[in-house]
């Protein structure tokens, strides 16, 4: 029941539309907006409903809404579906985009029906489409989040001097304005006595922001899921700040137009659908997932996995959490002040639960109110012969050759097993020994307590400020390099 596509845009439309973008010029220009429209968009006889979806690829935070919903086909497979039984055509486009500024400047244009984005673009969403009927949106699903706000995360060049934020004082920092990213690094600067005043602002889209500390012509790049950890793994970056410390949760989500949504509550529904068939996916085969994620991105499958695996930084879930209606809150003040948000925009307004809620039926508080994760890393340790059964200790390593992971009980005895096992290894995943954010083994700040016992012996951390405050705490650690862990650890040691 999908009809061809075709690209005839009305001038009234384009006229229409170029206002209405440079009105909310703070999104984006209008000229991506009209490009974006003309390279995609097309109309259809009477019968075929175009059902226009923004995305954002790389943004694995959002997959279960985009790219992996997308390759599953789980959404055009519902609407062929309500087709088959009601005569009605459905077309779906699908359009990419790098962050959720340009993105809401096609929503502004009512050129996008429902799209996926952070938090802080969210809110703009809202407010910035809050004056036209035809273009207001509603926040109707999560994507996916992190409670304590690990996912965005504030990177140096690896052979950067800076320790703490405070070490960029006057130095050039690689974020995308408006975004998610954004918000954490002025959060985190006001946190650190600071503001971007002291440090120069680098308005760059992620992917040139990563090409950027690569080449050396940034001093940091302060950004959202995958980016950060994408150039720790690429051994590009380490990371200097973890936005967790910010405590303020962080997620991302889907708004859609509420006029298309009244009009085609079947979409909606179809959509949502999706989402939570999608969702499941990845609980149910997270490394396929990851893989499959990264065949299509280009991301590596061993960075996906780091977000989207047993006990990941993203916890995927579609239902609304009250914690997100706070963090929204806790955001507003910031977007007000730089012009995005208006003053006496209503947040609760803001938010429809209604579509996700009929998904979920009556499972629906149980899920909008449970904060672990539904996908906990469990099993036996064989080299320490404990449960795994901690997320705060829990860890996991995917060795070279292996369709499946290997469990551990505790860092240290994944230490353990790494070092006693002689084969290569594409990724090992520990906890930070205070946050339990996860983390990449050998890009992990180490510390050994020599009191201790073997199976907790050395402790993981985010950062090397962690490390530090942690060890002026416990007088008996000692800073220990990865590789030197590896080999105190092994079993003959």
């Amino acid at each position: 029941m999908f009809a061809a596509e075709s690209c005839a845009v009305p001038k009234d439309d384009i006229h229409r539309i170029h206002g209405r973008v440079r009105i909310a010029v703070a999104a984006t220009t209008a000229v991506a907006a009209m490009s974006s429209l003309l390279g995609g968009c097309g109309m259809l006889d009477d019968d075929t409903v175009v059902v226009n979806v923004g995305y954002q690829s790389k943004t694995i935070n959002t997959i279960n809404a985009g790219t992996l919903m997308r390759d599953l086909g789980e959404f055009e497979q519902a609407l062929d579906s309500i087709g088959e039984r009601t005569g009605t055509s459905y077309r779906v486009v699908w359009q990419d985009f790098s962050s959720g500024a340009p993105l809401t400047a096609q929503m502004i244009a009512s050129h996008v029906d429902i799209g996926s984005m952070g938090d802080y673009p969210l809110l703009t969403n809202g407010s910035k489409t809050r004056p036209y009927d035809d273009a207001r949106t509603a926040f109707v699903a999560a994507t996916g989040y992190s409670l304590r706000g690990s996912l965005n995360q504030v990177v140096v060049p690896s052979a950067s001097d800076a320790q703490a934020l405070e070490d960029l004082r006057g130095a050039q920092v690689s974020t995308s304005l408006g975004s998610a990213g954004d918000g954490m690094l002025r959060t985190a600067l006001e946190r650190a006595g600071m503001s971007v005043d002291d440090i120069g602002i680098v308005n760059q889209d992620p992917s040139i922001g990563a090409a950027a500390i690569e080449g050396g012509q940034v001093d940091a790049m302060a950004q959202f899921v995958p980016w950060p950890q994408l150039t720790i793994f690429r051994d590009q970056a380490r990371l200097l700040y973890d936005g967790g410390d910010n405590e303020v949760p962080t997620f991302h989500g889907v708004v859609a137009r509420e006029e298309f949504a009244e009009e085609h509550p079947e979409v909606m529904e179809a959509f949502t659908a999706a989402m939570v068939t999608t969702t499941q996916r990845l609980h149910d085969d997270p490394l396929g997932s990851a893989i499959r994620i990264s065949e299509i991105t280009g991301i590596e499958p061993e960075v996906v996995y780091l977000y989207n695996g047993p006990n990941g930084l993203v916890t995927f879930d579609p239902a609304l959490s009250p914690e997100f209606v706070d963090a929204l809150e806790a955001a507003k003040g910031y977007l007000v002040e730089r012009g995005s948000v208006e003053e006496d925009f209503d947040i609760e307004g803001f938010v429809d639960e209604s579509f996700v809620r009929d998904a979920f039926g009556d499972d629906y508080d149980r899920r909008r109110d449970e904060t672990t994760t539904p996908n906990a890393l469990t099993g036996t340790d064989e080299m320490c012969g404990l449960p795994v059964d901690d997320p705060g200790t829990a860890s996991e390593v995917w060795f070279a050759g292996e369709t499946e992971t290997v469990v551990a009980a505790t860092p240290s005895c994944l230490l353990s097993r790494i070092a006693s096992s002689g084969s290569h290894v594409r990724a090992a995943y520990v906890p930070d020994a205070v946050t339990g954010t996860k983390l990449f083994a050998d890009h992990a700040t180490w510390v050994a307590d020599p009191a201790a016992p073997p199976s907790s012996r050395y402790l993981p951390f985010a950062t090397a400020a962690g490390a530090a405050e942690y060890r002026a705490e416990h007088a008996t650690t000692v800073t220990v390099s990865y590789e030197d862990a590896l080999a105190e650890a092994h079993p003959t040691n």
